[in-house]
């Protein structure tokens, strides 16, 4: 292989018609997957053709570079990183071909999502069955590169029972279909390709010697484990005809399946299709004591053939009430189990369902079933409530990253598997194991199919660390030996575990893998290291051993985390921030696509920036500002990350490094005294609006404004001039609320405020409104912290020692009212931050106030009339990050004639001054058709579309024209008995 250091790469971008790109950044984004190990790649291909994938192939060969496929970077095992040429079928390569429910199959290229394949099958009847925990934004080409199985095999099996054929691209640069028959139906007009036929002819020498076959099946599994990725699978091979003249034709799609892109490159796959299962379905959780008896009770579940069951423990549990989505998904969890056996049952109905899971948690109670009985067997109805349990089941690798301190849950034995029966004997010794290594090990499996996710908590930046990781490794591998098990059920060799098939498998039965990649890719440019030929896998990890940890002063507070650079470290890679449907994360890669626009992307480039750069000043690494530059700060991370990581927290923090450093723009500058300015020119508003018609155009194309905006006006009064003029004399009865002003309201949005206020006397409360700083929102979205930090301890000072839980403390801007629970804590230390959270329990938002008042009994449906709405709600990101948009339907709907939607929409994309910027404009409107726009625009013109936050507001009235309210100015008016005006 040639060692050219500096491959012509202008030659290769000359050939594609996808990017090829070799900078920094890219290289940084993707030296990392979800895996412990970092190997930084020498260019990134985003292919769009299959043609882009030969060209690269050949490119590889001719000049000896490595070349890694790599889709949804989920990998655990450190298939998708290399150091030559990472290839990312992710971005482009992401059709659906075709789909034939009569014949039943489906033909995709490898870039498309599992769930998006779903969706597009829902409406046939079928659906694709093999279902990992990442299956809103894994790609079939990594599930068929991994042979995934996930919580649905014990019912339909691995991605390798339902691939019939796939097209690849050969490492001599030929394309090749494998399996019955040729993708587009005729023979390949140049014949059999020369690869191929070696191939056969390989398999022909070794698989027809009965020996062989017979050394074969020792080595591998047990026929009863049915989750099995030991190396290439040729064992089952040797069951196919004309090996095993009983067997179904050979296929070399079963070998491809689960070789980790180490033979072929996948460019298009011919996918079986099944009925969707039955509608009606039920989950019971047994809750248990002790591992043991959760799994001696997985044995008697699986007798009534369930149609999932899975197995978390308490580290999970516990790890998940740090989540906000989480702990709200394990609300059905009663007191604190060691370990919870979740078992779904599928029927014709949800009742039919839920009768069979009430049986199993009943006889999984009774005394002398189990020799440790469940303790508790609540069972959950219907599909909405199964998906909260399995979306919580889901989260666990993320949730993992939750764990604070240099200390990881990390996966090196996460993916053993044994045959059912063995499992609860295996565990123990594997209990035993840990016990020698001072371990309390994660747990959380596929337990219906034996296979146990097990991650011991080690500190790879030591040395020790490194050790136990090689040591445990090593010593549970020969355990899973002894079991007849397999050391990966699903979840592949790659590097953790390639380096022990010698071991597992037997040095002749290895000998013939390393000779099957051989013939397969005799110039070894496929992946290699990964199954075969593995390098120690504890070298090349992410972190260097005893290397000094920057330590970062910082203006917010990180300590909870361990500090800044700990807080971008709890990405551990899951990719959750890459799915495409559901919740707002994350708005800016699913607008571009781009990996460097993901949450993971960006803590990926923090944290290596921070630990690797030689700079003096690493805040001014170009890498950091193109990574962050597109984050909107909507803080759905906060919510949605299983690891919690807070990008609007980290990107505060750098920009305001950096400012500190390199100085403010002027456009920043103006963005902060957006208070003093419309303060200032509401003083004369007819001439400021005059001015503002008059030089909008120029101060936009001066400042940086995209053209396209239009500019706040002025009013014709304040809010606090409204409230001192109008507020009764006599205070109300009914409560008392102190009104946080703040500087939207107070000077831009002042008839929702007017609303909000006349809406709260007429209902017979006080309200006070002490003067008070701005909340300091965008000082903290542009990362002017001192500055915020000021306005915050002013706020502080005035609203302390007033508000409580008999006079809370009530916004109307999400974004301001929430910044008192979210970021002022984090701007002090010591007693004032304590003093500060103490005030943010009783800060909420209209919403949120007016359900507590609701279910307190204060206020009910009778206050509101009876008028008829038709409303479509939007609620703002720091709400549904930070609170529940449940909430704000439901106070919504106390009108009892009104009907509401509360719109599953992401980040409406105006995102505060984000949206008004020239640059991010077209990000902007992108991100708000994909989230809003495509969701209000067929709306009728009866239809009140409602949003809580002003960016909100503004985005759709620039977008669509379209006038939109805030929900105190609807409860206003039915209160009042005027309909709104739809103008």
């Amino acid at each position: 292989m040639s060692t050219n250091p500096t491959p012509p790469w202008a030659t290769l971008a000359a050939e594609l018609e996808g990017e090829l790109e070799t900078d920094a950044l890219h290289r940084i984004l993707f030296a990392t997957d979800a895996s412990v190990y970092r190997e930084l790649p020498r260019a990134v291909v985003f292919p769009r053709s299959e043609e882009d994938i030969v060209a690269c192939v050949r490119f590889a060969g001719r000049y000896g570079v490595p070349i890694t496929p790599r889709a949804g970077g989920t990998s655990l095992a450190g298939q998708a990183v290399g150091k030559g040429l990472i290839v990312d079928i992710s971005r482009h390569m992401r059709r659906i071909v075709e789909i034939n429910p009569e014949e039943g199959y489906a033909i995709v290229e490898p870039g498309v999502i599992r769930d998006q394949l779903n969706a597009a099958l829902r409406e046939h009847g079928y659906w694709f069955g093999p279902n990992t925990s990442t299956a809103n934004r894994c790609t079939l080409g990594g599930m068929f590169g991994n042979n995934s199985c996930g919580s649905t095999s014990i019912t339909v099996g691995s991605t390798r029972e339902h691939t019939l054929e796939a097209r690849v691209v050969l490492s001599d640069g030929t394309v090749a279909d494998i399996g019955s028959q040729p993708l587009d139906g005729s023979e390949p007009s140049n014949g059999s390709p020369a690869i191929l036929e070696n191939v056969h002819a390989f398999l022909h020498q070794h698989l027809t010697d009965p020996a062989t076959r017979d050394l074969v099946a020792a080595a591998y599994p047990k026929p009863a484990v049915t989750r099995r990725n030991n190396g290439y699978a040729l064992d089952l091979l040797a069951r196919q005809a004309p090996f095993d003249p009983d067997g179904p034709p050979l296929n070399l799609c079963t070998l491809l399946a689960g070789s980790e892109g180490t033979l072929a490159f996948t460019t298009r796959l011919k996918l079986r299709i099944l009925p969707l299962p039955s509608r009606g379905s039920a989950v019971v959780a047994l809750h248990f004591a002790t591992i043991d008896a959760s799994l001696r009770a997985t044995q008697l579940a699986m007798e009534t053939q369930p149609f999932m069951c899975e197995l978390m423990d308490d580290t999970i549990l516990h790890l998940a009430l740090q989540n906000h989505d989480q702990r709200k998904n394990a609300a059905f969890v009663e007191g604190d189990p060691r370990a919870l056996l979740l078992v779904e049952y599928r029927a014709a109905t949800d009742e039919l369902a839920l009768q069979k899971a009430t049986d199993l948690g009943r006889a999984m109670m009774e005394p002398g079933s189990l020799a440790v009985p469940a303790y508790a067997a609540p069972a959950l109805p219907g599909q909405l409530q199964t998906d909260k349990v399995w979306a919580l089941r889901a989260a666990g690798l993320g949730i993992l990253g939750n764990i604070v301190g240099d200390a990881k849950a990390v996966a090196c034995i996460e993916d053993t598997a044994v045959a059912l029966p063995d499992l609860a004997h295996y565990i123990a010794e594997v209990e035993e194991l840990m016990q020698l290594y001072q371990q309390n090990a994660v747990f959380y499996a596929h337990a219906g199919a034996g296979e146990l996710h097990l991650r011991p908590i080690l500190n790879l930046k030591k040395p020790e660390g490194r050790q136990h990781f090689h040591d445990i490794t090593r010593d549970v591998a020969r355990l899973v030996k002894k079991y007849g098990g397999s050391l990966s059920g699903e979840h592949g060799d790659g590097r953790v575990r390639g380096q022990f098939l010698p071991e597992m498998l037997g040095p002749e039965v290895y000998q013939l893998l390393v000779e099957l990649k051989q013939v397969w890719d005799p110039r070894g440019i496929f992946n290699p290291g990964k199954i075969v030929e593995a390098p120690p896998m504890n070298e090349e990890l992410r972190y260097v051993a005893d290397a000094p940890v920057p330590n970062y002063d910082t203006t917010l507070d990180f300590s909870a985390d361990g500090g800044l650079l700990r807080s971008a470290e709890k990405c551990n890679g899951s990719g959750d921030c890459r799915k495409l449907e559901g919740g707002a994360m994350c708005p800016s890669y699913r607008a571009t696509l781009h990996e460097r626009d993901s949450t993971r992307g960006r803590a990926n480039v923090l944290r290596e920036v921070l630990t690797q750069n030689q700079k003096e000043n690493p805040w001014s690494h170009p890498a950091l500002a193109e990574a962050l530059d597109l984050c909107l700060s909507c803080k759905a991370c906060t919510s949605e990350c299983p690891s919690t990581v807070n990008m609007t927290a980290l990107k505060a923090e750098y920009l305001h490094q950096r400012q500190e450093r390199e100085g403010v723009s002027l456009r920043t500058r103006l963005v902060a005294s957006n208070e003093w300015l419309y303060r200032l020119g509401g003083k004369m508003p007819g001439l400021a609006n005059a001015l503002l018609d008059l030089t909008g155009p120029l101060v936009k194309r001066f400042v940086g404004i995209a053209a396209e905006r239009s500019l706040p006006r002025f009013p014709d009064e304040s809010l606090r001039s409204f409230f001192e003029r109008e507020r009764p004399t006599i205070a109300g009865a009914r409560g008392r609320l102190y009104f946080f002003g703040d500087e939207f309201v107070n000077y831009q949005d002042v008839e929702v405020g007017r609303a909000a206020l006349r809406l709260w006397w007429r209902l017979g409360y006080e309200v006070l409104w002490p003067e008070h700083a701005g909340s300091g929102r965008a000082q903290l979205s542009k990362g002017l912290l001192k500055e915020a930090r000021r306005l915050a301890a002013r706020n502080i000072t005035v609203f302390a020692e007033r508000v409580g839980e008999q006079a809370p403390l009530v916004g109307l801007e999400p974004s301001a009212i929430l910044g008192f629970r979210d970021e002022y804590p984090k701007l002090f230390r010591g007693k004032l931050a304590a003093r500060t959270q103490v005030l943010g329990q009783w800060a909420m938002t209209f919403d949120e106030w007016l359900f507590r008042e609701y279910t307190e009994g204060r206020v009910g449906a009778g206050d509101f009339g009876d008028g008829q709405r038709e409303i479509v709600l939007h609620v703002h990101c720091h709400e549904k990050a930070l609170g529940e948009a449940s909430k704000c339907a439901a106070v919504l709907s106390l009108p009892k004639n009104f009907n509401v939607t509360l719109l599953d929409s992401g980040c409406c994309g105006m995102a505060g001054s984000f949206g008004y910027e020239a640059e991010h404009y077209v990000v902007s409107q992108r991100i708000a058709e994909q989230s809003l726009y495509s969701k209000l625009r067929d709306r009728s013109a009866e239809t009140v579309i409602v949003a809580t936050g002003t960016s909100c507001r503004h985005q759709v009235r620039d977008g669509l024209g379209r006038r939109v309210w805030h929900s105190a100015e609807v409860l206003w008016e039915v209160v009042h008995s005027q309909r709104p005006t739809l103008d």
